[in-house]
């Protein structure tokens, strides 16, 4: 009975060994991930805000753009009625 408590002993100390040295290297491994992981959140943050600025910059081009169309219509319409008016001007002078 002492020689299989024994066995059983020697057995749960192996085990526990193995059981500490996988738990050291699973630290190792987080301690390296985590080490890793701001430069990888960082690098992500960056390219995020790259996209964004890019998306910005786009949207105030196009936005730029469609001012410049709006006032050219504007400026379009008023000669268009300005033109509607001579037009209407001889005509009515041509009926009397």
């Amino acid at each position: 009975m002492y020689e299989k408590a024994l066995a059983t002993n020697q057995r749960l100390k192996s085990r526990l060994e193995t059981s500490k040295q996988e738990l050291t290297m699973i630290q190792d491994q987080l301690q390296r991930a985590q080490k890793g992981k701001p430069g990888d959140c960082m690098s992500n943050m960056l390219e995020t805000e790259k996209k964004e600025s890019w998306s910005l910059k786009k949207r105030i081009s196009d936005m730029e753009e469609q001012l410049k169309v709006k006032a050219e219509l504007k400026m379009e319409n008023q000669r268009l009625k300005d033109e509607n008016g001579a037009l209407i001007r001889v005509i009515s002078k041509l009926s009397k």
